[in-house]
């Protein structure tokens, strides 16, 4: 693995990618991994992660695209909520 890592960051460097934008690539296919490694269960990838829930929530809040998180599965909305959605139809 370490080989394969190396190899990376060489073609990366060569094509000029910025280290912010490398960085911010890993950090979201590791986390996208282990979200659908987890079903998308944000506490159970956090725990994973070794990090706080809502700091991984805050960090997958930039994988949303059309209102919908890339890799976690989506919540049911609770009774109420439903209700009020219901009535505003």
């Amino acid at each position: 693995m370490k080989s394969r890592l190396e190899a990376l960051v060489a073609e990366m460097v060569e094509r000029g990618i910025l280290f912010e934008d490398a960085v911010a690539e890993f950090e979201k296919h590791f986390i996208l991994s282990v979200l659908k490694r987890t079903n998308g269960n944000l506490s159970k990838a956090a725990e994973e992660l070794r990090i706080h829930r809502n700091t991984l929530s805050k960090k997958v809040e930039k994988f949303y695209q059309n209102g919908h998180m890339l890799g976690a599965r989506h919540r049911r909305p609770r009774a109420k909520q439903a209700a009020a959605a219901r009535s505003k139809k």
